[in-house]
């Protein structure tokens, strides 16, 4: 299908957040996550320094992908974002949500764009990589498309690039394949997270292919675009979120091979 091998799968610590607290909690969740069969993990959600959290992952043999860094610290100070990831061994980090902005207000959605295209101008010159995690609220029509065409149209490729989230894509309406073939180049992080709807209509997070979405052509149209990273994310599960995350492992190993 894909020349994607089970390596290039990471899990979201924002999925395991009640278990990373502190180092001990964070040593404890390495160990499981490293046993389930994940060589790596996205740094979010965790109560510890980038310090720290190296140490932790330096012991498992975990690499760290990713991090998620505070939406203000990104805008506002994207020097110290780019020592967090020095001192944690990554270049990759991820816009995650923009409170605070008016996605109803023109100015609004310019002035995050531009933010957004300083602050990553910023963290390239130190080598690091900023790109922008989407929710549904981004797929609102601005003008004759959307919030979220508009933030990458408005940003050089250069300065940020794309942290789709599968789950976040559909729910909004939009085709998760499509926007990885529109972003080619330029979406180097991607949240695989699965969607489901309950008997009210509600949707809902479910593990890796125990959802409606289409992973072979999502994962095609990933590589295809060059990602690098493919993050499982369940932001609730249904019982334990450990066996959760072992699901859409055993999936995408079964489906990309060891």
């Amino acid at each position: 299908m894909t020349s994607y091998k089970i390596s290039n799968v990471a899990i979201q610590l924002y999925t395991l957040r009640d278990f990373c607290k502190t180092v001990s909690d964070l040593e404890k969740t390495a160990e499981k996550v490293r046993k389930i069969g994940y060589g790596a993990v996205q740094a979010s959600g965790i109560g510890v320094t980038p310090a720290e959290a190296k140490k932790v992952f330096d012991g498992a043999g975990l690499t760290v992908c990713a991090t998620h860094e505070s939406s203000d610290l990104i805008l506002k100070n994207p020097e110290e974002v780019c020592e967090r990831l020095h001192q944690i061994g990554t270049k990759h980090t991820a816009y995650p949500y923009p409170g605070g902005v008016d996605f109803a207000d023109e100015t609004s959605v310019h002035n995050l764009a531009r933010q957004l295209d300083a602050a990553g101008a910023v963290m390239a010159k130190h080598g690091c990589i900023l790109s922008y995690h989407n929710h549904s609220l981004e797929f609102i029509r601005f003008g004759n498309s959307t919030v979220l065409d508009y933030i990458y149209e408005a940003t050089n490729p250069a300065n940020l690039k794309a942290e789709l989230d599968t789950y976040w894509v559909q729910h909004g309406g939009g085709d998760s394949a499509a926007w990885l073939e529109k972003l080619s180049g330029r979406a180097p992080l991607l949240h695989l997270k699965d969607y489901t709807v309950g008997i009210d209509h509600t949707p809902i997070y479910t593990e890796v292919g125990r959802g409606n979405l289409d992973w072979k052509r999502i994962l095609t149209a990933a590589e295809k675009a060059g990602t690098e990273w493919l993050v499982v994310e369940q932001d609730t599960c249904p019982g334990d979120p450990f066996d959760s995350i072992k699901i859409s492992y055993d999936y995408l190993a079964g489906l990309l091979g060891k």
